[in-house]
C-alpha cells in the first residue's frame, strides 16, 4: 500500500487534534481502503458523500484514490470542516468539497433537489446503525450504495429494516455494503 505522504502526515495532524482515535495511521488509512475496494467498480462520474467526516476518515483516503469521482466531505462542527478545507487545499484537490452541516439539512437540499441525490455514500462512527442507514437512504440515488465501518464481531442490522429500506447488505472485511434495490425511503 502506497499512499501520499502529505495525505499521512494530514492525518496525523487530524488526530492530533482529537479528531479520532489513537490507531496507527496507517492501520486506520488500511481499514479505508477497505471503502476503497468497496467502490472500485463504481464508474465515474460519481458522486459520494462522506457522512460525519471527522479528520478524513475514510473520506480523504477515498478521494486520494479515486480522484476521478467528486467527494462531498460533510461533518456538523465548524472546527472539523475548518480543518478538512485546508487539508483539502493543501492537498491541491479540486474534486472535493467540504460542507459545514447536519445531515438533516443535507437531506432537505436534496429534497428540495437544490443538491442532486449521491451514488455512493460513506460512514464511519457517524451515529446509531438504523440512523445512519436513514440518514444515507435520504440522499442516495437509485441504484446506489452504502458503505458503513462495522464492529469486529456482530450483525447489527434487522432483516425487516433493510427490506422496509429497501437495501441489501453484505459485509465486505471490516465494512457493511448496501445497494439500493428500490427508490424509496
Amino acid at each position: 500500500m502506497t499512499v501520499n505522504p502529505v495525505l499521512l502526515e494530514t492525518l496525523r495532524s487530524a488526530q492530533r487534534f482529537g479528531f479520532f482515535g489513537e490507531r496507527v495511521i496507517e492501520q486506520a488509512v488500511e481499514h479505508s481502503m477497505e471503502f476503497v475496494r468497496g467502490i472500485a467498480d463504481v464508474a465515474a462520474p460519481a458522486r459520494l458523500l462522506d457522512l460525519g467526516s471527522g479528520g478524513g476518515l475514510p473520506g480523504l483516503v477515498i478521494a486520494d484514490a479515486r480522484p476521478d469521482i467528486d467527494v462531498l466531505l460533510l461533518d456538523r462542527r465548524q472546527k472539523r470542516t475548518d480543518f478538512l478545507e485546508r487539508a483539502v487545499i493543501g492537498l491541491g484537490w479540486i474534486n472535493v468539497t467540504v460542507m459545514c452541516a447536519d445531515v438533516s439539512e443535507l437531506s432537505r437540499l436534496v429534497l428540495t433537489s437544490s443538491v442532486a441525490k449521491f451514488d455512493v455514500v460513506t460512514a464511519r462512527g457517524f451515529g446509531p446503525p438504523e440512523f445512519t442507514l436513514r440518514s444515507a437512504m435520504r440522499v442516495l440515488g437509485a441504484g446506489g450504495r452504502i458503505l458503513i465501518s462495522e464492529p469486529p464481531e456482530g450483525d447489527r442490522w434487522p432483516v425487516d429494516l433493510l427490506a422496509e429500506l429497501g437495501v441489501r447488505g453484505e459485509r465486505v472485511g471490516a465494512v457493511q455494503v448496501f445497494r439500493r434495490l428500490t427508490d424509496h425511503g
